[in-house]
């Protein structure tokens, strides 16, 4: 070899070189390339078709809803289900659901094998839009509680009250029961009988989900209602253990009520449906405790409110006032001897006001007082009226509430009502 032909040489093997990196390269590429629709396929799977916790890919699914009258009998025996099973069921399955309380309207779902009997192997029966109690038919019968996945979505709503909460809800497109969340939340804070016209609310509160479905409300996480230009706002917080509703100061929003309106000396009567009334001689409904004590024994309110009523039943009540604290509770004191002074109807009065004096006009065999309770204007038995702590927020818990209300406070400040 001589010194012209190196060069040549040189450039010859760079050429080979070069032709196997691309060759290598073009064989890399094509391996790639093969390579994904095997990795896409792989992450294709399929996946099983799971309904109540049940398998049914190999199964037929036979979906129903509960009619007028209709048992679980009725809805077994159809579907080829021995009565022997269904009985087994009624009787050794109570604890975890008594099947008397199928309800019409509730949905149900029948799973049997896809064989010539189509055999049913299990049958689910849905206590609510999130609750089921799922049974196994065949060879071991038992039952069990099962819970579907819950969604819940946070919302933002606003309005303007034109006549009332509800058809401002309904005017919004809102769920109404909004309302009803808004009126306990807001219960001692604002009087929703005296809501006027251009009045706004304001909320931040979660819808919940089943199946994809509306199914109801949520909790309220935050609110702001705007009466006569003043803001009330209302944040969720929860502090050793328990949620409450308390106002951008980390005050509670509840109120308290007395444990009872009179000093006494017993219970003589009991709240009851089917009491034998001494002076008329017949059973009928006391929807009241009677507290005995000494005539002219003073009488308090239970807690703020307004006087919604004040008068005398000859046949009855005797002399009697009725106060209504918010839009949900009132409270009724009867058989009274006299009425404090000042005692009329609209007037203001606080917990612990001098109302009236023990006696025992009307219907009564002796002095007593006969107080009760209405929650929405039921009558409520009144030894069971809870009263709320009405505690603020305590110190420990004071940084995080305030990020809660940091969080919050900013984007209701930030909603322009742009509802009806």
């Amino acid at each position: 070899m001589n010194r012209n032909q190196l060069p040549y040489i040189v450039i010859s093997l760079l050429l080979v070189l070069s032709l196997a990196v691309s060759s290598c390269r073009q064989k890399g590429e094509q391996h790639q390339k093969l390579s994904e629709p095997v990795a896409h396929k792989a992450m294709h799977k399929t996946i099983a078709n799971i309904i109540y916790g049940v398998n049914v890919d190999s199964l037929q699914v036979k979906k129903g809803m509960v009619k007028h009258n209709q048992h679980l009998s009725d809805i077994l025996l159809k579907h080829g289900v021995r009565y022997a099973v269904i009985d087994h069921i009624a009787k050794y399955t109570k604890k975890i659901f008594n099947v008397r309380q199928i309800r019409k309207g509730h949905r149900y779902v029948v799973i049997c094998k896809k064989d010539s009997l189509e055999t049913p192997v299990w049958f689910a029966y849905e206590i609510s839009p999130s609750n089921y109690v799922l049974y196994h038919l065949h060879d071991s019968i038992y039952g069990m509680l099962g819970k579907k996945p819950i969604v819940r979505q946070q919302v933002i709503t606003e309005g303007t009250i034109k006549s009332s909460l509800w058809n401002a809800m309904i005017a919004g497109h809102d769920d109404p029961n909004l309302a009803i969340q808004l009126s306990d939340i807001y219960a001692w804070t604002i009087d929703f009988f005296e809501l006027r016209k251009g009045d706004q609310y304001k909320a931040i509160y979660q819808k919940i989900y089943v199946d994809g479905k509306y199914v109801g409300l949520g909790n309220v996480d935050a609110a702001d209602f705007i009466q006569k230009g003043v803001h009330h706002y209302a944040f969720y917080f929860e502090q050793n253990g328990k949620g409450d509703y308390f106002d951008e100061h980390g005050n509670s929003l509840e109120r308290t009520f007395l444990k009872a309106p009179l000093k006494y000396r017993r219970i003589s009567s009991r709240f009851s449906n089917h009491r034998w009334h001494p002076i008329l001689k017949i059973y009928r409904p006391h929807h009241g405790v009677d507290y005995a004590a000494a005539e002219g024994t003073p009488v308090h309110a239970l807690g703020d409110g307004v006087i919604s009523r004040k008068g005398y039943q000859r046949n009855g009540a005797g002399n009697y006032l009725k106060i209504r604290h918010n839009s949900i509770y009132t409270t009724q004191y009867a058989h009274l001897s006299r009425f404090a002074r000042g005692m009329s109807v609209g007037v203001h009065v606080r917990q612990g006001q001098l109302i009236g004096y023990v006696g025992h006009t009307g219907l009564a065999t002796g002095p007593h007082l006969d107080f009760r309770v209405y929650k929405y204007g039921m009558p409520i038995n009144p030894l069971n009226l809870k009263s709320p702590p009405a505690k603020p927020v305590v110190p420990k818990y004071r940084p995080a509430f305030d990020s809660v209300v940091l969080h919050y406070k900013p984007i209701l400040d930030s909603l322009i009502n742009n509802k009806p």
